[in-house]
């Protein structure tokens, strides 16, 4: 897939592993769910600091990736949702290792409550090749 990075000298530049947009062809598009750091083994939510949540979500992420016969790098726009912005650096951290060229589209954004008492949820939109 075709995958082109838009950037802007005259809007800000991104403060975090995201692309200011994104542009891809037409094709097949997929909509991701959020996710939250629900094992699936257990169905309960994965005990631990807030890096480990985000890992938690981004391994659910990618188990639904691959049961849509896709790779992060077919990722085109993602959400996450923070119970507490200054989580914000350590989720970008664990998230940034999954996009480590041309990030996707991103917005980040505070809220004040997830299901099950989660911190953090990430959902995503994929386009195929």
């Amino acid at each position: 897939m075709t995958r082109t990075v838009i950037q802007s000298g005259d809007a800000p530049k991104a403060i975090g592993p995201y692309s200011q947009a994104v542009s891809v062809p037409a094709g097949r598009m997929v909509f991701f769910s959020g996710q939250i750091p629900l094992d699936p083994a257990t169905g309960e939510l994965v005990k631990g600091d807030i890096t480990l949540e985000t890992e938690r979500v981004m391994k659910n992420l990618a188990a639904v990736l691959t049961a849509a016969n896709l790779e992060w790098s077919h990722v085109v726009r993602c959400g996450i949702f923070l119970t507490d912005l200054g989580d914000f650096a350590k989720v970008n951290e664990v998230y940034g290792r999954y996009f480590p060229n041309n990030p996707p589209a991103r917005a980040t954004v505070q809220v004040s409550a997830l299901p099950r008492g989660a911190r953090v949820e990430v959902d995503a939109i994929a386009v195929a090749p």
